[in-house]
């Protein structure tokens, strides 16, 4: 592989003049490992609200609320493997804990009696995995490196190859066959995104090491089957606990309760913070390394109003599929999860053409910010939920609509999250100061966090006050889109040019 930057003997990848223009030799790598992993988290959540509703027998709401609660915590546990991977594993030692506790999560969705234990599996596993493979990828590029983007948006082809297989399979498995199989299905692939990122260890060289070595030890082989394994009492601990917990959780006001997940999230990432300040050789922060976490922080609360939209394609639109769209095609009825595959497709399709604009702006007088292509796809995102706003009403009109209605929507939300979210990923890689990229990156996940919930309980909050569920989202997307876009120039500011 001469035409492809090589690793070096320890730490990131840095190409030299002559193949400058190539990406890293370990991109492929994650790629394909992040496109297994995501084969078996969305052929989950494809099948998740659908398998609570029509097989357990969940009332609508208290799918979504599951659904709300799972995605949630998905997102918000990589604060911690962020940290814990910044700290004391590695960037590489983390994956494969993320990866091994997930595929024994997948395994256990199989059991409908271990159902919330499952569950707990895949929220922890995700944590450990979710941040620190973007951060290891960011670690392969030098700064201000040109092809960032480009390589970002690369890699989101992986998660979204993975992504249109996974409703297709899995799917068809659990809706045609049986749950079960469904669920198993997705087991399998995250064992083969674990096997295909053992085997590639040689292409990332030293990189996401916390010590001076090139490839793991058995005795970090033994660290990581030790913590995979010790994820099963743990998710058991958190289940007694809840029970107690819960008399006087459930009760509470929904505002109380997000004042409260606020207040823990905060913690979550300042308490490591001041610990590491008590070590006498941790270098204090810089002013621009202080400007550059609150640009961070602002854009994530932006990216919430996104989120909180795009996500209710595992829960009101996938329900939307399946009860108020025609499915029938020549006498057969076509899988509710197939239109789960919609969104992945055309990102595989127009990826290569994004990471190309991408890249040639970004090396001309033209070039646009991060923010401000993440404001553009708020807009975006917003145009795509005046389509959803009208086929709801034509649904409640007229009954079932035809599939065209959904296929728009996901083509537009797919263009606004190509300008949103591999984007996002490499912004934050740019601007986190370098010991703490994982824990930023565990932080913006936090924005997914608190979006997915809101993603799965916003039409029980919305309830009874007149204000249609895909209006309030078209004015939630454009009018945040807009305010990004006025805002941008400050935030490029306080950036100091590492965005």
């Amino acid at each position: 592989m001469s035409n492809i930057a090589q690793p070096a003997a320890n730490g990131p990848i840095v190409p030299s003049t002559a193949t400058a223009e190539r990406h890293p030799a370990g991109l492929p790598v994650l790629f394909f490992t992040e496109m297994w992993e995501r084969f078996s988290y969305y052929g989950m959540r494809a099948l998740l609200v659908l398998y609570l509703v029509n097989a357990v027998g969940y009332k609508r709401e208290d799918a979504l609320e599951i659904y709300a609660i799972y995605t949630g915590l998905v997102y918000l546990t990589p604060i911690l493997g962020g940290y814990l991977a910044d700290r004391y594993l590695g960037l590489r030692k983390a994956i494969l804990i993320g990866g091994f506790t997930m595929m024994l999560g997948h395994f256990a969705m199989a059991v409908p009696a271990l159902l919330n234990v499952a569950l707990g599996l895949l929220i922890v596993g995700n944590g450990f995995f979710k941040p620190n493979i973007s951060t290891l990828l960011g670690t392969l590029y030098r700064p201000h490196d040109p092809r960032r983007d480009g390589g970002f948006t690369i890699f989101y082809m992986g998660i979204n190859l993975g992504a249109f297989f996974s409703p297709l399979i899995a799917g068809t498995l659990g809706e045609k066959v049986g749950w079960h199989w469904g669920f198993m299905s997705a087991g399998v692939g995250m064992a083969i995104g674990i096997l295909v990122f053992t085997r590639g260890q040689h292409m990332l060289g030293g990189a996401g090491f916390k010590s001076d070595q090139t490839r793991l030890t058995g005795r970090d082989w033994a660290h990581i089957l030790a913590l995979s394994v010790s994820a099963i009492p743990l998710v058991f601990l958190v289940m007694i606990a809840w029970r107690w917990i819960s008399g006087w959780w459930s009760p509470l006001p929904l505002l109380v309760k997000l004042a409260i997940g606020a207040g823990l999230c905060a913690a979550a990432v300042l308490t490591p913070r001041l610990f590491s300040e008590r070590k006498s050789d941790v270098e204090p922060l810089t002013r621009e390394d202080w400007h550059a976490m609150l640009v961070i922080v602002i854009v994530a609360v932006f990216v919430i109003m996104f989120w909180m939209g795009f996500e209710q394609a595992g829960g009101t639109m996938n329900l939307f599929a399946d009860k108020q769209t025609e499915r029938m095609l020549f006498g057969w009825e076509m899988p509710t999860s197939y239109f789960q595959s919609i969104n992945p497709l055309a990102i595989v399709a127009l990826a290569p053409i994004m990471a190309a604009m991408w890249t040639r702006l970004d090396r001309s007088r033209y070039a646009i910010s991060d923010p401000a292509k993440q404001g553009g796809g708020m807009i975006v995102l917003g145009l795509g939920f005046v389509v959803m706003a009208i086929a709801q009403e034509r649904a409640d009109l007229i009954g079932r609509v035809g599939p065209q209605w959904l296929a728009c929507v996901y083509l537009l939300h797919t263009l606004g999250e190509l300008m949103l979210s591999p984007i996002g990923l490499s912004f934050v890689t740019k601007l986190a100061p370098a010991r703490l990229a994982a824990m930023m990156m565990g932080l913006w996940f936090t924005s997914n966090a608190i979006a997915n919930y809101f993603a799965g309980v916003l039409e029980a909050m919305l309830a009874g006050s007149g204000i249609p569920l895909y209006w309030f989202l078209v004015a939630t997307s454009m009018g945040g889109g807009v305010a990004l876009l006025l805002i941008t120039p400050l935030l490029n500011r306080l950036a100091h040019g590492r965005g």
